[in-house]
């Protein structure tokens, strides 16, 4: 009895320190899009850390902008991707890759424009998904059907729970 409440504990420190990181994060969400502001307009931005040149965007606070625009949805997205308990979760990998795709982008100094001909590197991620999220949906409703279970009861059914944060990113590679 003692050996299992002391992982209790430790399970519940462990979400109560996640979560706590999660809620952090979208507290501060509005000043992290701010960030860019920060950022000299100018070429060439140096600090003690580091320095970065825009390249051919020519505008380091330009850059900051792009970036802010692109990775606090990414980042919104990722904790929804990692917290969603529906079925049909594994979507959201589809506008994930798309942000990821914006944001390597950016730093790519070979792509003309930033948000131009990304559909075609999401095609392949979009053929795996979206017929696989069909056939689930498909074989939950065929259990409805042939059986008297209630939506909830499936999801829970076709629902894989990894245990740690790591296993539900093994999970999908």
């Amino acid at each position: 009895m003692k050996k299992e409440l002391t992982q209790f504990r430790k399970t519940d420190k462990k979400g109560l320190i996640i979560g706590s990181i999660v809620a952090t994060l979208l507290a501060i969400s509005p000043y992290l899009y701010y960030l860019y502001e920060s950022v000299p307009n100018t070429q060439v931005w140096s600090t003690f850390l580091f320095t970065f040149d825009a390249g051919r965007l020519e505008n380091a606070n330009y850059v900051m902008w792009l970036i802010t625009g692109k990775a606090l949805p990414l980042m919104f997205l990722l904790i929804w991707f990692f917290t969603c308990r529906h079925w049909w979760y594994h979507v959201i990998l589809v506008p994930i890759s798309m942000y990821l795709y914006q944001i390597i982008s950016i730093f790519n100094d070979s792509i003309l424009a930033v948000d131009e001909s990304q559909l075609m590197y999401l095609f392949p991620i979009m053929a795996i998904t979206i017929p696989t999220i069909y056939l689930i949906r498909a074989k939950m409703f065929d259990k409805i059907n042939t059986a008297n279970k209630t939506m909830e009861e499936l999801e829970a059914e076709f629902m894989i729970r990894p245990k740690s944060f790591w296993g539900k990113l093994k999970q999908y590679f």
